[in-house]
């Protein structure tokens, strides 16, 4: 398999997308960014709970059958020869129906699978990341909290801004200046022994590997976790700040503007349990 991507429309390989399409037209679906190790997908089960909650969100089929299905069609072609890593890409697309925002009453959902080998070397991601803030800010939704929908123009504008001066990632804060998460992931902060992470009231994904720090790793550490508000404020006098995200697994922050640290000693616990996770 090589490094560019390979793609399968409901369970078929396919270089293009059926039109009209209502992720085109208005991002109408929802999606998930799994990890692969040797053709072996990481911590599907969790990734398919998030996705039914993204489904009943938006009030899409339950087409959870069918995409485990879809699922065992592409794993068994790319067992044939696995890549080291890989991330699939799985896009459930609310199906066409007449024109406007309206959706039809009983169309069936497009199931979209995409594979792209990546380059992983664990040394690189349990280096420190410099990060700075996004200019932009999150839209307050609660409605639309928690779930990954397929809307992410501000992740879009924000990546650019990270690109462009050159930074690994980029803090994101909601309209009242609250800490929310980074574009591709979410954030944790340790203070006075324990972890604290955004809520995610109003804006924001809840990622996998979030909650696998907050029931798995951070408890077999003895660590407890809160979801609560944090401010810059609290987020400067943390003694860690650190990253989740479905690729990379957790990821220390070395500096996001003035903010620095230079202690990473939990967080390197917390990736060590990671690794060992990892089928």
């Amino acid at each position: 398999m090589s490094r560019q991507s390979a793609f399968w429309l409901n369970g078929t390989p396919t270089t293009a997308l059926p039109l009209p399409s209502r992720a085109v037209e208005f991002g109408d679906g929802v999606f998930e960014t799994l990890l692969l190790h040797r053709g072996e997908i990481q911590f599907l089960d969790l990734h398919l709970e998030r996705l039914a909650q993204g489904l009943a969100v938006l009030a899409l089929p339950d087409c959870l059958a069918a995409v485990r299905q879809h699922i065992d069609t592409v794993s068994g072609t790319i067992t044939q020869r696995p890549p080291q890593w890989a991330a699939l890409r799985l896009t459930v697309i609310r199906g066409a129906g007449e024109r406007g925002y309206a959706p039809a009453a009983n169309a069936e959902p497009d199931i979209l699978i995409t594979v792209t080998e990546i380059q992983r070397n664990c040394a690189a991601l349990s280096s420190a990341a410099t990060m700075g803030t996004a200019d932009i800010r999150l839209a307050r939704q609660p409605a639309l909290a928690r779930i990954k929908h397929l809307n992410r123009l501000e992740q879009v504008i924000a990546a650019a801004q990270a690109q462009s001066n050159h930074l690994d990632e980029c803090l994101m804060l909601d309209q009242d200046g609250q800490v929310v998460s980074v574009i591709a992931g979410n954030v944790f902060l340790l203070s006075e022994g324990e972890l604290l992470t955004p809520a995610l009231v109003n804006c924001g994904v809840a990622g996998t590997r979030r909650r696998l720090v907050i029931e798995k790793w951070a408890p077999a550490l003895g660590l407890g976790v809160r979801e609560v508000q944090l401010s810059m404020s609290d987020l400067g006098a943390a003694a860690e700040v650190f990253y989740s995200n479905s690729l990379h697994g957790v990821r220390p922050v070395s500096r996001i503007g003035n903010h620095v640290w230079g202690d990473h000693t939990v967080c390197a616990a917390l990736f060590q349990q990671y690794l060992e996770d990892i089928a």
